[in-house]
């Protein structure tokens, strides 16, 4: 089995949901909750709540490609959130919480733009998922990292995150974790 890794970079909305999610994934050997695709260098979670510096809260994954593709990784994002509303998620609303695929090469763009072709299908509205080359990616604040799992009794985390978390586990039992 190889050891080499790649990065995948998916904002679906809030983060912590997506980082929850994703560290439940067999083959995902790191998840980062951080900014990406705004004007502001090295953002803070304050800046991009106000909507005006133009980030994503996105997840950085690495993976191991011979464990989980990337295709599978987009399915599992595709299941977690809407990609359907546009600067939104539940209540969750702006530009940071946006539907977006952060690509890092032509494989993945292609992959991703056709992926979204065939969710078409699948979802009743219109996809306005973002599809992007990676820009940078700024890594958010440390108590952003592993929230669901230091706060699972945290209001947002009982009624947002663990439902997503649940329905992930239920959907991809053969992709967890131990």
């Amino acid at each position: 089995m190889t050891t080499s890794t790649e990065i995948a970079t998916l904002g679906g909305g809030c983060f912590w949901c997506t980082e929850a999610v994703y560290q439940q994934i067999h083959g995902i050997v790191k998840v980062e909750s951080g900014y990406s695709g705004g004007v502001v260098h090295n953002p803070t979670y304050e800046q991009i709540c106000t909507g005006t510096t133009g980030h994503a809260e996105v997840v950085r994954l690495t993976y191991n490609p011979a464990v989980i593709s990337y295709r599978e990784l987009l399915e599992i994002f595709f299941t977690i959130h809407d990609p359907t509303t546009l600067n939104r998620q539940g209540n969750d609303v702006g530009t940071q919480y946006r539907s977006v695929i952060f690509f890092h090469n032509a494989e993945q763009e292609t992959l991703a733009r056709q992926i979204v072709k065939e969710m078409a299908m699948v979802w009743d509205d219109t996809i306005v998922t973002e599809i992007s080359m990676a820009p940078m990616f700024y890594l958010a604040e440390e108590y952003h990292q592993n929230y669901f799992r230091q706060h699972p009794q945290q209001g947002y985390c009982s009624f947002v995150v663990a439902p997503k978390v649940a329905k992930a586990r239920k959907m991809f039992v053969g992709k967890l974790i131990g």
